[in-house]
């Protein structure tokens, strides 16, 4: 315990001043646990008597209460003072990489965040957490507890992971990879990172589907990389449209395009991979919830199909396990390997190795597989009750554009610019529903408005509650007035403030309004 002691009088009246100073300047909280008289003696070098004299005065004075049996505790005799606070004076941004995270990131309004004073929520990006896991992981975690050397992991991570990782990508996705071009990554966010450093300069442009997920945009940009939107419709990427000056990095989602869940055709596969190939590009292959097909089995990966060796492929266990694992791969070509093993080592050493260890027993076992199995027919139960509800209870209001894989659902609201989009969120926020806009998602601003539906963390009987809720919301006449009011341009935040859609009132119900726009 630093206590500075003043030099003025006897020892133990320093120390009462000390302490006191510690206690009213908060650094010493009510209800904190004086440390023992021989322990502060020994710290401090001084004897125990003054310590005992020391805390006799602070008793006396009523800054310290004992109790019996548990020791001495701190008290603040009087009003509570508090510490003083000042704000944090604004330093200027001491690099360009500074300057670039302070223009692209704002993190007190980060997209998907979960909205305060929300009952229902449909955020998307939370994955369904099967109870059974608990258990599970909790086994395979105490058994690599156990066995896991205590040393530093290496930096492309435990090689019985990787071989279980390239075992599974061969079965589940059609990915042949031999372990040592597998890096074990803390998630798709480190992947891009790596993937930038080590492939990008600062100002090389990077072509990235529109929409697409702001997180790994925002990454490029504070990277310093120059962004190309490339539009996408209902077969992926428009590969037609890539630019005659080739880009050097190409960002996509083709199993499952996020936002509006496209899978890529096979034709514009073999379009993106010729590209590539012609001009010696690279391709960011984000495979970030390929596990989750409802309808028929998925394409063959790009990296499976790619020739060139020009495709790095991404996955990660944060959708399919818990985001808090922050564990994930990257397969990259051969050439590349020792360039993103030390671009791995630079940022961290390496992933946690209990963890990797772990998480290399669950897929040896079995225990992946059926995990994915259970998740997937949960999965399946919970789209369906949430297309059905919708369906049925708001249908002629929207427009669901049904991707038949992954977590989430994009919806359009008929009639809605992407403003009165924001009102309509602000409204349900007013009455407790979280509702997200995919405003965000785009560089190049929609021309209507759209919902993300999140439905991997509601259960069945949640969603039914949730979709009511929203059908209410779609009925009362106040949002209508509000919509009408609300401001026309680009949505950059996803959400207007809760105030505008509580104040309008108006005679008309939306679902009204929206058929005479029709």
């Amino acid at each position: 315990m630093y206590l500075p002691l003043d030099g003025r009088g006897p020892l133990h009246g320093q120390l009462v001043r000390s302490l006191k100073d510690a206690v009213l300047a908060g650094r010493l909280p009510a209800g904190m646990r004086f440390p023992p008289s021989r322990l502060l003696a020994q710290e401090l070098g001084l004897s125990r008597n003054t310590v005992l004299a020391a805390y006799e005065q602070l008793r006396a004075e009523g800054f310290m209460q004992a109790r019996v049996g548990s020791g001495s505790f701190v008290v603040l005799p009087g009003a509570p003072a508090q510490p003083r606070s000042e704000p944090p004076a604004r330093i200027p941004a001491q690099s360009d990489y500074a300057r670039r995270l302070r223009r692209y990131h704002d993190h007190a309004n980060i997209p998907g965040r979960r909205l305060p004073g929300t009952v229902h929520s449909f955020q998307y990006g939370v994955p369904f957490t099967n109870p059974l896991l608990t258990s599970a992981w909790a086994r395979a975690l105490s058994h690599a507890a156990a066995y896991t050397p205590p040393n530093y992991p290496a930096a492309q991570g435990l090689p019985a992971l990787r071989a279980a990782v390239c075992e599974y990508l061969s079965l589940r996705r059609g990915v042949r990879a031999a372990p040592e071009d597998v890096v074990i990554v803390a998630g798709t966010q480190q992947a891009i990172s790596l993937a930038a450093r080590v492939l990008l300069d600062e100002g090389d442009e990077v072509a990235l589907e529109d929409p697409q997920y702001f997180a790994v945009r925002e990454a490029l940009q504070i990277h310093g990389a120059r962004l190309l939107p490339i539009p996408v419709d209902r077969e992926g990427l428009r590969t037609d449209l890539l630019p005659e000056r080739p880009p050097r990095l190409i960002c996509v989602t083709p199993s499952h395009q996020f936002p509006t869940g496209a899978l890529m055709s096979l034709p514009r596969r073999r379009a993106l991979l010729d590209y590539a190939r012609r001009h010696e590009c690279w391709i960011f292959e984000d495979d970030y919830d390929g596990e989750f097909r409802f309808d028929a089995q998925p394409h063959a990966a790009l990296y499976g199909l790619d020739d060139a060796r020009r495709t790095l492929y991404v996955g990660t266990f944060s959708k399919v396990l818990f985001p808090s694992l922050r564990l994930g791969y990257l397969v990259v070509p051969p050439g590349l390997r020792e360039d993103f093993v030390s671009a791995k080592w630079a940022d961290d050493f390496g992933s946690p190795g209990i963890e990797q260890a772990a998480l290399a027993h669950f897929l040896a076992d079995g225990g992946f597989e059926r995990h994915l199995r259970r998740t997937a027919k949960t999965l399946r139960q919970r789209r369906e009750a949430l297309l059905a509800a919708l369906r049925r209870l708001a249908g002629d209001a929207l427009e669901i554009q049904d991707s038949r894989a992954g977590m989430h659902l994009l919806v359009w609201l008929r009639g809605c610019t992407p403003a009165q989009g924001d009102a309509f969120v602000a409204h349900a926020q007013a009455r407790g529903l979280g509702l997200y806009s995919v405003a965000p998602c785009y560089m190049q601003a929609p021309v209507r408005a759209g919902l993300l539906f999140g439905y991997g963390a509601l259960s069945v009987a949640e969603i039914e509650e949730a979709a009511r809720l929203l059908a209410a919301c779609l009925d009362e006449p106040d949002f209508a007035a509000a919509a009408r009011a609300a401001p026309t341009g680009r949505s950059r935040g996803g959400r207007a403030p809760v105030g505008a859609a509580r104040a309008a009132t108006a005679t008309i119900r939306l679902r009204r309004g929206f058929r005479r726009e029709r």
